[in-house]
């Protein structure tokens, strides 16, 4: 049973050695707690253990994760006290269904993706008790099996639990990641934190992804921008539409973020690069959705994720 006790210091499980995962897991471990670093590759996981994790960039950081495993029944039997999971979006269904046949009740669920909704993809399965939801702000990519490139580092991150029961939860992890380096607040606007975050992502990822561009190269360019530009006030029209409050000064602080982003590759072009799939579902598809929802067209929105999902299509036949 996963135990909550607040006096004590808690262990923390990450489903997910990638970018994101190490780079948590390497902040907690680093601030005093016990990590449980689990995926499902060997070498990524093994690597963390016996090397470390290392990171360069906007942060340099080398850890040792010591405890890992390779499956999230033995992650589960470890009794963590939260998992972050922090695989791509495009996997939660899977990961929700499997930690749905061995969850232990008192364990807390942190989604750490990038998207609209990927919450409610672990709730659908485990309820919302247990749920919370991390808007992150920093960039990040893969050197290699637990090596770590952060090309920024913007805090604060923000978390928000599902069920207003896990508020005193939700406030601890916050505090936990805020004293081992990673400044989280806890918060009760995550909804439009995230669609903030999404709308940007929605704008400059699938042209950078179909592309090849860097943002940089795509802000500079009139022609991208243009669709840049005309992506950025579709997401708009459907918040608003849909009534989520991003601000009525966002559409000049997102044009003003996006153009100091610099020669940076979203993950959806490095997704692309490496010849996996996108999380295009929950960033353009999720626009489309809600577009639909309050009766808004989202032309812009619909044709770049037709455009990535193509792509997809064409990599996965060429295998």
């Amino acid at each position: 049973m996963g135990k909550t006790n607040q006096n004590h210091p808690w262990h923390y499980g990450i489903i997910g050695a990638g970018p994101v995962g190490c780079i948590v897991a390497a902040f907690l471990a680093r601030g005093g707690h016990k990590v449980t670093l689990c995926d499902i590759v060997p070498e990524l996981v093994d690597t963390a253990r016996d090397r470390g994790v290392i990171i360069e960039g906007a942060e340099r950081l080398e850890q040792k994760i010591t405890h890992t495993c390779n499956h999230i029944e033995d992650l589960i039997a470890a009794e963590p006290n939260a998992i972050f999971i922090c695989v791509k979006a495009q996997a939660l269904p899977l990961i929700s269904s499997a930690l749905g046949d061995i969850y232990k009740e008192g364990i807390f669920v942190v989604s750490w993706q990038n998207g609209i909704d990927t919450e409610y993809e672990i709730a659908n399965v485990l309820g919302k008790k247990p749920v919370m939801r991390a808007v992150v702000n920093w960039g990040c990519g893969f050197l290699g099996p637990a090596h770590v490139t952060m090309a920024f580092h913007h805090p604060p991150h923000y978390i928000q639990e599902l069920d207003p029961a896990a508020g005193d939860a939700a406030i601890h992890i916050a505090d936990d990641l805020s004293n081992s380096g990673l400044h989280t607040e806890h918060t009760n606007q995550v909804v439009p934190m995230v669609w903030r975050k999404t709308i940007m992502n929605a704008s400059m990822n699938p042209v950078c992804a179909a592309t090849g561009l860097t943002m940089a190269q795509a802000m500079g360019d009139p022609m991208t921008f243009s669709v840049i530009d005309a992506l950025i006030k579709e997401c708009l029209a459907v918040a608003r539409a849909n009534e989520i409050h991003v601000g009525w000064d966002y559409y000049q602080n997102a044009l003003d973020y996006l153009k100091n982003a610099g020669h940076h590759k979203p993950s959806m072009l490095m997704d692309i690069e490496a010849h996996r799939r996108t999380e295009i579902n929950y960033i353009n598809g999720k626009i489309v959705e809600y577009g639909a929802q309050a009766g808004i067209q989202t032309p812009y929105n619909n044709t770049m994720r037709s455009l990535i999902k193509g792509i997809e299509f064409s990599m996965e036949a060429r295998r």
